[in-house]
């Protein structure tokens, strides 16, 4: 596996979604080797999707959004989880994969104890608990994924069973959008509430099934 090149990123923001599936994310955060196997993602794509933080503008905030592809966008919520987004698409065009989950592959003990947890399935289930695993923070805000301590290394080795859904945490704010994309049966996924999982459907499935939930249309392949 070789670090992504910047022309990954530099594609609908839908693929890139997909495409991360599989892929090792790396970060070298204090000269220790952490990371693992994304397992889980969500695609947020431009002005017009309400649960995008452009949805409301440019601020100073979702301004590395704004920027050029293959840069990481690091985020505070809720008071206390950071969020890694990669961003995606065209400069000036704000869009941008959310990395919701990894399977932890290097460095394990460490990534446990970040997180003060022995629990293997979980210590990277979910956006806030990978950034703590990872010991990323803001400062992390805007980094190059080509030239930099984290990257990405892909494409994935395996055949993937690929699930569609609505988005985690957003409300009813682009919740007919399934965007949420993650490998079936991995243990390292997010647990979801009963609307998502009622509403998880196999890739194929929600391609030819469920066109009115896509909001854009997924592309085929």
């Amino acid at each position: 596996m070789k670090k992504l090149p910047r022309q990954f990123y530099n594609r609908n923001t839908i693929d890139v979604a997909l495409d991360l599936l599989g892929c090792r994310l790396i970060c070298n955060t204090d000269g220790v080797k952490t990371g693992g196997v994304i397992v889980e993602v969500e695609a947020y794509r431009g002005p017009t999707d309400p649960a995008c933080h452009a949805f409301h503008g440019r601020t100073p905030r979702n301004e590395v959004m704004h920027g050029p592809p293959g840069f990481l966008y690091v985020y505070f919520t809720y008071g206390n989880h950071f969020m890694l987004n990669v961003v995606t698409e065209r400069d000036n065009f704000p869009a941008a994969v959310l990395l919701r989950g990894i399977e932890p592959l290097y460095n394990i003990p460490v990534m446990g104890q970040r997180r003060n947890t022995d629990d293997f399935t979980n210590i990277s289930s979910g956006p806030g608990k990978l950034a703590k695993a990872l010991n990323v923070t803001r400062v992390d805000n805007g980094t190059d994924l080509l030239k930099s301590h984290i990257y990405i290394h892909g494409p994935s080795e395996n055949s993937l069973e690929i699930m569609a859904s609505p988005r985690i945490g957003i409300g009813n704010n682009g919740i007919e959008r399934l965007w949420r994309f993650f490998i079936k049966d991995n243990q390292h996924v997010t647990p979801a509430n009963k609307f998502t999982r009622e509403n998880s459907y196999p890739l194929g499935l929600a391609r030819k099934m469920k066109w009115e939930l896509l909001g854009e249309r997924l592309p085929k392949k």
